[in-house]
């Protein structure tokens, strides 16, 4: 019974609080003319209106800025096999320094482009150092992948087979990520671009569109090197 009581008592309140806001509302509405309440309305919408715009454009660069970290990491992992199928060719290519040299020299440089493309994901300088890096790197897989031909005891090592397979199996994740990661800058882009978005884009700090990670020789990179037996 005096749980009930205690009940009432705050529902009684709970009455009285609302009461004494509509009745606050409504001296409010009577006081302040009826065009300044439409004008607060107004302004509320657009407020909402610009704040979705900003949102929607913060959401989207950050979408394309995780996609890079996957092909971050998928890179790495590719620059990290390198060395190790180079140390297993040494003992078969003693006559091919050079060409050895060129591929280390060639992922370091791919290394340096992708700590610079890592820092700022879409921006158009870093994306064509990226990419101009990688075609660096492929065209010196590329031609190790040619000298090797000649040499079918190393093609035979399973440790240079294992190495090959796992290659081919990053390269293939690299391709669907780079993928990923293009798209989600085109729908970013063509927001950004698109009608009001445009209109508040710089303002909101997405002053121009991102860059695409196109690789020249990305057939050259998938195919590299090919072990044929």
């Amino acid at each position: 019974m005096e749980r009930l009581s205690s009940a009432r008592i705050h529902l009684l309140a709970l009455q009285f609080r609302i009461t004494v806001a509509v009745f606050t509302l409504k001296e409010l509405i009577s006081v302040v003319p009826m065009e300044l309440i439409i004008l607060l309305i107004i302004v509320a919408v657009l407020a909402f209106w610009v704040a979705s715009i900003y949102n929607r454009l913060v959401a989207l660069q950050n979408r394309h800025e995780n996609g890079f970290s996957q092909i971050e990491v998928q890179l790495k992992r590719r620059y990290d096999l390198i060395p190790n199928l180079v140390e297993t060719a040494k003992a078969y290519m003693a006559h091919e320094r050079e060409t050895l040299e060129a591929v280390i020299a060639a992922r370091n440089q791919a290394i340096a482009g992708l700590e610079a493309a890592a820092g700022n994901p879409g921006d158009a300088n870093a994306m064509k150092e990226l990419a101009g890096a990688e075609g660096v790197l492929a065209n010196a897989m590329g031609r190790l992948n040619v000298v090797m031909e000649a040499y079918p005891d190393l093609k035979a090592n399973t440790n240079m087979m294992q190495l090959t397979e796992e290659l081919t199996t990053t390269e293939n994740k690299v391709a669907f990520s780079r993928q990923a990661f293009n798209d989600q800058v085109t729908e970013y882009n063509t927001y950004r671009a698109s009608f009001p978005p445009i209109l508040f884009a710089s303002l909101f700090g997405h002053p121009t569109d991102a860059e695409l990670l196109e690789f020249e020789d990305s057939a050259e990179i998938q195919a590299a090197p090919k072990m044929s037996f």
